[in-house]
């Protein structure tokens, strides 16, 4: 039984969370999800700095649903100089990676931000702050998901290329 990783990027507001969220049910059982935000601010609860222990708990949970036989999807910002490295690493892991990268325009994430529920949780200044343009992983295989490609467009597109192979 050959495994998948999916992995998607992007800043802050982007919509990876819900493409992830919607993908993985879509793909149904035997699929795992791991949100960097569950683990590093609800489980661990700490700053998103450079060797910050969630890195290397995202690690372990997307080793372990290799183990059992899982496809595992990682949403995240996930910045390259953070966990690139730990990307790289989990990744030799399976027999098939996938790697997309929400490549938005500023202005974009503001406006699909302002959409979501929690989107009072902050705002505008805050996303300002934290924006990283073009944090490509610049693997080989890395596809960018650009603003004229809806949320489910990008699923569609995700599905029919994870799932062109069996598992």
């Amino acid at each position: 039984m050959s495994t998948k990783l999916i992995i998607i990027r992007g800043n802050s507001g982007s919509g990876k969370s819900t493409i992830a969220s919607e993908l993985r049910y879509k793909m149904g059982y035997g699929t795992m999800l791991i949100p960097q935000d569950t683990v590093r601010r609800d489980i661990i609860r700490v700053a998103d700095e450079p060797n910050n222990p969630a890195i290397e708990l995202i690690a372990t949970i997307a080793t372990y649903g290799n183990k059992i036989g899982y496809d595992v999807i990682i949403e995240g910002i996930l910045n390259k100089d953070k966990y690139g490295l730990m990307l790289e690493e989990v990744a030799k892991h399976f027999d098939e990676v996938y790697a997309y990268y929400l490549d938005l325009t500023f202005e974009e994430t503001l406006a699909r931000h302002a959409t979501k529920e929690k989107s009072n949780e902050f705002g505008e200044k805050e996303m300002r702050e934290w924006w990283v343009d073009k944090d490509y992983l610049a693997w080989p295989n890395e596809q960018l998901l650009k603003t004229e490609l809806s949320k489910e467009d990008a699923i569609a597109m995700i599905l029919s290329q994870v799932e062109s192979t069996p598992s």
